[in-house]
């Protein structure tokens, strides 16, 4: 027992030594990440901007479906956040991003584990018994191993399944951000469906009307038969509609239900599109600002930083690897004498490295190396796309505004110039030629509002989406509130 107890008493001696020189780094090879963030002259402005000022915490702090006002899309965003398949999976990669931070944190720590073992033979210990006679050999041992990170192999494993984890979170934010703009506009694409149908199911009773009282005045030989035709022209061309917008709807609530995470099927909507409120407009802030509030950059930038530290790792293993190893156990040729014998103990180390394998290690670093610039150029890739997402929102709402509004003017004038065609057509003043060209443009002008206002719509979408977003965790909503 005594000898035992000062086995004890040498192994942890040599287990603190170690770990007082692991207080000191050791060392960690190859190139320490620095944060690669393109530099942007703060003076620079988006174009159709006129709005410059920093983002509010109100905006910043809210969640800005809400914006828009339809207790419905809410509704069916947080339908999408908790049932959506791609959020789903973006959650799971987070767990599994933490499970490898642990997986990969482990290789810091000794491996502790047991050897228990009963064999019989003449061979002990790899040489025969002397009288070559057979023998019971039962043993139990404890085993420590351990593989000192003295240049930082493991420590940069480690800092990439950090960065990996970090970067899984960005990944998360911006599927939820996709998933959020992807419902809102998939909705508003179906409000538009949706009123376009009632337009054209509505100009479709108005031209069956037109078309019955031609047919009876053709029928008492008041108008020629060209006139009924044109009639019937119309009256077809309004009927053929209905039925493509009815196609266009179903096909979009069938989207929309995919994005729900559930099978495709009706969908319930709030006010019709043109009861829909527009927005506020809110300041879009500077674009270096956009560096710290879009996921999928912050993403990039960690997916650089998990790489980099690979660089480390590649390097780390050009140089030897060294371990410690311990037994401290029994050994007994009966079982029943095992604890009396006296201990039997082990203490070694071994230093194992590379020394001549033609380039290959050489060639390892310098695929990681290429690698990283890779990764470096995604990264600035998603920065200046990120810059062009938002200068085309921008432009897309700055333009459909003034759209818009000269769509409800050219719908205001159609609509008047129709009427004013039929009392000229029942009075005789003018032929039916003019009044179904009337009718065809008040048609065509209230068709092409709707879509024009539909478009304008999801350029909000774009903007918020492009910004980043406003969208906040529920953790962060409740940390927020505290503060």
């Amino acid at each position: 027992m005594k000898k035992i107890k000062e086995m004890k008493i040498k192994i942890s001696f040599i287990l603190i030594a170690i770990s007082t020189l692991f207080l000191f780094e050791a060392c960690k090879v190859g190139p320490s990440f620095k944060t690669q963030r393109t530099e942007i002259d703060s003076t620079a402005v988006y174009r159709y901007d006129s709005i410059q000022l920093a983002m509010t915490d109100s905006v910043l702090n809210i969640s800005w479906w809400e914006l828009f006002d339809d207790p419905v899309l809410e509704e069916l965003i947080e339908i999408g956040l908790r049932e959506n398949k791609d959020a789903l999976i973006a959650s799971s990669r987070i767990e599994q991003a933490l499970a490898q931070l642990g997986f990969t944190r482990a290789d810091l720590y000794p491996k502790i584990g047991y050897n228990i073992g009963a064999s019989r033979g003449n061979v002990v210990g790899g040489a025969p018994t002397q009288d070559f006679s057979a023998q019971n050999i039962f043993a139990g041992f404890g085993t420590l191993s351990w593989e000192l990170d003295f240049w930082g192999k493991f420590r940069r494993a480690n800092e990439a399944a950090k960065a990996e984890l970090v970067a899984s979170e960005y990944g998360q934010r911006t599927v939820q951000i996709g998933l959020i703009a992807a419902v809102t506009s998939t909705y508003y694409q179906l409000l538009d469906f949706k009123w376009r149908e009632y337009i054209s199911r509505r100009t479709l009773e108005l031209r069956q009307k037109s078309l019955n009282i031609i047919q009876a005045r053709y029928d008492q030989g008041i108008v020629p038969e060209i006139d009924l035709n044109q009639a019937q022209i119309q009256r077809a061309i309004a009927a053929a509609a209905v039925p493509f917008f009815q196609r266009s709807v179903a096909q979009t609530e069938n989207a929309l239900g995919i994005l729900l995470g559930r099978s495709p099927g009706p969908i319930t909507t709030g006010a019709k599109l043109d009861e829909q409120n527009l927005p506020p407009d809110i300041p879009v802030g500077l674009p270096s600002m956009l560096m710290e509030r879009r996921p999928d950059i912050l993403q990039a930038e960690a997916l650089l930083h998990a790489q980099t530290a690979r660089i480390g790792i590649a390097v780390a293993q050009r140089f030897p690897a060294i371990s410690l190893t311990g037994m401290l156990g029994v050994v007994s040729g009966d079982i029943s004498n095992l604890t009396a014998n006296p201990a039997a103990w082990a203490i070694g180390g071994s230093l194992l490295g590379p020394l001549f394998e033609f380039g290959k290690n050489k060639r390892r670093v310098e695929i990681e190396r290429k690698i990283t610039e890779q990764v470096v150029y995604e990264y600035e890739r998603t920065v200046i796309v990120a810059f062009q997402e938002v200068e085309d929102a921008l432009i897309e709402i700055a333009t459909l505004k003034g759209e818009v509004q000269a769509r409800q003017d050219h719908v205001t004038a159609a609509k008047n110039a129709q009427y004013l065609s039929g009392e000229r057509y029942d009075k005789g003043v003018t032929s039916f030629l003019e009044l179904i060209e009337s009718q065809r443009q008040a048609f065509e002008a209230e068709l092409s509002l709707s879509e024009a206002t539909q478009k304008l719509f999801t350029g909000y979408v774009n903007l918020y989406k492009a910004l980043g977003g406003g969208w906040l965790s529920e953790e962060e909503m409740n940390a927020t509130s505290q503060e």
